[in-house]
């Protein structure tokens, strides 16, 4: 016996029936309930703080999010603020962080807090850029980016130039002396670079740059060793001399000038 054939009008009507009851059924279910409904501040403060402490980040942010809506206006709403920022920074989530800590500070420029909101704004950043800072790959560094050190730098700066008394402040300055010393070495590295490739006039400009720019740094020393190299082997005497006396007179002791450049000091980064 052969199986029965619908018609094509019964499918339609079967399939618009379908349709009908599963709007039906969704109208009826509703919205799905915000399971926060009837907690306190309090309540969803420390159930954010317990996600965040769990590890569990985006939760916890959407937690911090909705204390600041609901305490609008109150201390608990700021701190909201500065956990929710913490917490994008644990999250890897940089740009977030450092978006919320700016509105933070253009929102409450006399929190008492603000000491530790330029710290975060420090870190986030510093952390963001150690990378940077790792001379292992064969990437060419003049490509590297290093605005995020500079902004780490100047959140520090800011922080111990307005708060010198603040716990945060002993560890942004030694922060602070780690980023100029990274630059510093950033663009001797890159000077190396463009030396060992015989691009004498680019080296030149890269050592004379770190020189202007971080004369106090360890770099120094090989940033002139490169210059007085670089000149030398473009011919120019006169200036191989200068930089050499330069050399001379702040490094009487450089092993570089008869080591050449190649140094295996250890990791440059370990400066504590």
């Amino acid at each position: 016996m052969k199986p029965r054939t619908l018609s094509a009008a019964t499918v339609r009507r079967t399939l618009l029936a379908t349709a009908l009851a599963g709007l039906l059924a969704g109208c009826a279910s509703g919205p799905e309930k915000d399971p926060t409904t009837g907690w306190s501040p309090n309540k969803l403060y420390a159930e954010a703080m317990d996600e965040r402490a769990a590890g569990n980040y985006d939760k916890a942010i959407q937690y911090f999010e909705k204390l600041e809506g609901r305490a609008a206006g109150t201390p608990l709403a700021q701190q909201a603020q500065l956990e929710k920022a913490y917490a994008h920074y644990k999250n890897g989530e940089p740009a977030q962080a450092v978006a919320t800590l700016d509105r933070f500070m253009r929102l409450h420029p006399a929190s008492p807090a603000l000491d530790y909101a330029l710290y975060l704004k420090g870190l986030v950043n510093f952390n963001d850029n150690l990378g940077l800072f790792g001379f292992i790959s064969q990437q060419d560094l003049s490509e590297r980016d290093q605005k995020a050190a500079k902004d780490s730098f100047e959140a520090f700066k800011e922080l111990v130039e307005r708060f010198p008394d603040s716990r945060y402040a002993p560890d942004a300055r030694q922060r602070m002396v780690y980023i100029v010393n990274a630059l510093a070495q950033s663009e001797v590295h890159i000077a190396r670079y463009y030396f060992r490739r015989g691009a004498y006039v680019a080296a030149i400009n890269r050592a004379q740059l770190a020189i202007r720019d971080y004369p106090n740094a360890p770099a120094a020393e090989e940033a002139l060793v490169l210059l007085f190299k670089s000149y030398e082997a473009l011919g120019m005497d006169q200036q191989a001399r200068d930089a050499r006396r330069v050399l001379e007179a702040n490094f009487p002791a450089s092993p570089l000038l008869t080591r050449g450049l190649q140094r295996d000091s250890g990791p440059w980064w370990k400066l504590w």
